[in-house]
């Protein structure tokens, strides 16, 4: 009997130009996340060491190809890559090691997040991994996976690819086989777009960061009937103004800039690998994610009275309390942060959409198919706005009720000390609310620790912590229904607790 082909040597650390980074597969533990998979794989003139290096992605693609046959999803595996510069040699990489398991890979190139998880339904291909850092800066890589569409890996199936990779137990049967698929980014736009136009004239600030989406977005949007006015939509993988990410402030100072300049009538920032939209409003009013997914929600429940919506724990209160919400009989269940937690959540609820402060949003048929595809929210916003023609972006937010919140602030924290930093705060929190004590200035009226923790005050002041799922880093949301300066009090508040533990750093940005 032949021995069981056996696959590279997997290590934890490797030091760069040395003849163990050519020959051992580097693979940081820590990179396998709860929904997906990042590493620090460095850049020229890059100081900080490297997580992961070309052998380890290879070994990847071994763990991964042997799990998807272990889950049952056969061999059959949709891939893509995000526009970095080191994107395409990782992918191939990873497409190295799949095959090794005797995968059958369909790449469809230079991509967007949704258009791989589109690339499911559209090739017949169970499974997908699609190769990017999301928003993260340059130097960082990963891999969003899957093998039930139109869901993505949790913490169950992250867990297991770890075990497999980390003990090099691959199933390297061979026999796989590569297919590049050619002018995939047609098919996925006429998709998109089909029976999508609008008949209002809108005129819409396209901002991609530089970033992939630039290859997309803007055609996407001219389809649907839109005058598009171009920002940063030139691919250029230094990303030379700011990170796309439109949770970053910066980016969506420019593209209010921007609205200001030309008149428009809403503004769309995109981020790296196109799962997520921003968006200011024709005032330049930049509008936070959850507010943008309470309109949406108010214009769904119109057309689907009792629908039901599910949102992230760092979104606003608003879901529960609007009145419009209320009488459209719309209900919404609170759930965790993550991409691939309110898939699976919005799946499960059959509810009609998902919405997470970051930007995710996940609609299921008939408006998607129930992934998150920053594409498809924009233009769900465009025809929010064609059905409200007397209405511009900035009246339908005023329509909302007053509430003062916070950008998602991200002190630093090391991924092998984040989580139990946050059990001691909720610890904290827990101790507090048992003793009746007070805490920025009233009592603790409820605590949601369905992630991290969400200390809600009792007039309906909240603050959230909870560790980062695919950064070294916690988060931080706040919001007041009261006032800026309970918004204030609540945050200085939250922050003295978190400054309990040394291993928190400094905030990446604050409001």
């Amino acid at each position: 009997m032949s021995p069981k082909i056996l696959g590279p040597k997997i290590v934890g650390e490797a030091r760069p130009n040395s003849f163990e980074f050519e020959t051992e597969a580097l693979i940081k533990a820590s990179g396998f996340r709860e929904y997906d998979a990042r590493w620090w794989f460095g850049h020229p003139g890059s100081t900080q060491p490297p997580e992961l290096n070309l052998i380890g992605v290879q070994a990847l693609g071994m763990g991964l190809g042997t799990l998807i046959r272990r889950l049952g999803a056969g061999p059959d595996i949709a891939t893509g890559h995000d526009f970095r510069s080191y994107s395409l040699s990782i992918k191939l990489a990873l497409v190295t090691g799949l095959m090794a398991t005797g995968a059958r890979v369909r790449d469809i190139g230079l991509a967007l997040s949704p258009m791989a998880y589109f690339a499911q339904f559209a090739l017949d291909t169970p499974s997908v991994a699609m190769v990017t850092a999301s928003h993260n800066e340059n130097g960082w890589t990963g891999v969003k996976m899957g093998a039930a569409r139109p869901l993505t890996f949790g913490p169950e199936e992250m867990g297991a690819l770890k075990a497999i990779v980390q003990a090099g137990d691959f199933d390297l049967a061979g026999g796989g086989s590569y297919d590049f698929v050619r002018d995939f980014r047609a098919t996925y736009l006429d998709d998109l777009t089909r029976d999508k136009r609008i008949t209002r004239k809108l005129k819409v600030v396209a901002a991609c960061g530089n970033g992939t989406a630039g290859a997309f977005a803007p055609e996407a949007l001219l389809r649907i009937g839109c005058e598009v006015i171009p920002l940063d939509v030139e691919l250029d993988h230094t990303f030379p103004r700011y990170n796309p990410n439109p949770e970053d402030m910066r980016m969506l100072h420019a593209i209010r800039d921007k609205v200001l300049e030309t008149g428009a009538d809403v503004g769309l920032g995109f981020d790296g690998d196109g799962d997520r939209c921003g968006v200011v409003d024709n005032e330049g009013n930049e509008i936070f994610a959850d507010k943008v997914g309470v309109m949406l929600a108010r214009d769904i429940s119109l057309l689907h009275p009792g629908a039901t919506f599910v949102v992230d724990v760092k979104s606003t209160g608003l879901f529960n309390t609007d009145a419009v919400l209320r009488a459209n009989g719309a209900v919404t269940d609170y759930w965790k942060t993550g991409h691939s937690y309110i898939k699976r959540r919005v799946a499960e609820l059959g509810a009609v959409a998902g919405f997470e402060k970051s930007g995710h949003f996940f609609f299921n048929p008939p408006i998607g198919r129930g992934y998150d595809d920053g594409l498809v929210t924009a233009i769900a916003i465009c025809q929010m706005l064609d059905r409200s023609p007397g209405s511009s972006m900035a009246d339908l937010y005023r329509a909302l009720p007053l509430t003062f919140g916070t950008p998602t602030m991200s002190p630093h924290c090391a991924d092998d000390v984040k989580y139990g930093v946050v059990e001691r705060v909720v610890a904290d929190f827990q101790a507090m609310k048992q003793s009746g004590a007070s805490f920025a200035g009233q009592k603790i009226a409820d605590l949601i620790t369905v992630n991290g923790v969400r200390v809600v005050a009792e007039d309906g002041t909240w603050g959230l912590v909870r560790a980062s799922s695919n950064k070294p880093e916690l988060v931080v949301v706040v919001e007041s229904p009261v006032s800026s300066d309970r918004r204030r009090q609540m945050f200085e508040a939250v922050d003295a607790v978190l400054r309990r533990s040394r291993e928190v750093g400094a905030y990446n940005q604050t409001f």
